[in-house]
């Protein structure tokens, strides 16, 4: 029994990893093809959403015939928890790599990122996040885990920044063409943000993964 349990769970962890790898490369592409302002690519981001989200149902199916078969207890218990809470958060982020991709088919040859150097880094960030919220998971890190936390700060900052900039841009062209270019900057820094959260999200389970303890319980 003990097993066919543990070969179940080393299935879930793979699977984990290889829905950590799908989105760690639409978020990358996505950030990509807005450095570029290439249509091309954002559209295959797009279209590469459907494997994430193929991949969160794959894994939902696996946790759920564990649970049932198995009932496991303590820890492995506590592992399926999180990996079913994970999914959820790595599924969002594919969503935004998608909502910037989306974005950037729609401005792309029109939009600039002249005097916005906040983005880029933002993507570079929030991209550095997920990574290591997933080798924290890999790894079993709790204190990896807990840095990727404390770096959402970095990110927050990032943003205001973003947004003071915005706001000055709309103050130098009030134009209709103006604000909509700038309201469009601001959304896609704030699928960033929301990436940010999520492998926030991601690294809080991962530590109660180890641990047994979530910030919800302190």
């Amino acid at each position: 029994m003990r097993s066919r349990l543990d070969a179940q769970l080393s299935m879930l962890n793979a699977e984990l990893i290889d829905m950590g790898t799908l989105i760690e490369y639409a978020i990358e592409n996505g950030s990509a093809a807005l450095y570029r302002q290439d249509a091309q690519l954002a559209r295959k981001v797009i279209e590469f959403d459907r494997e994430i989200d193929q991949k969160e149902r794959d894994i939902e199916a696996i946790c759920l015939k564990v649970l049932l078969q198995q009932q496991p207890v303590a820890k492995d218990l506590r592992f399926i928890s999180a990996a079913l809470k994970m999914i959820t958060d790595m599924e969002r982020i594919g969503d935004h790599a998608a909502d910037i991709s989306e974005i950037v088919t729609m401005i792309s040859g029109e939009e600039k990122l002249d005097r916005l150097d906040q983005i880029p880094a933002m993507a570079k960030e929030t991209i550095k996040m997920v990574r290591d919220a997933i080798d924290a998971f890999v790894h079993r890190d709790e204190a990896a885990a807990r840095r990727v936390i404390l770096h959402d700060d970095v990110v927050d900052d990032l943003f205001d920044r973003v947004r003071e900039d915005l706001t000055q841009r709309i103050v130098e062209d009030p134009s209709k063409a103006g604000a909509q270019a700038a309201l469009d900057l601001l959304m896609i820094a704030k699928y960033f943000e929301r990436i940010g959260d999520h492998a926030v999200n991601i690294a809080e389970w991962v530590v109660f993964a180890i641990s047994g303890i979530h910030k919800e319980d302190l």
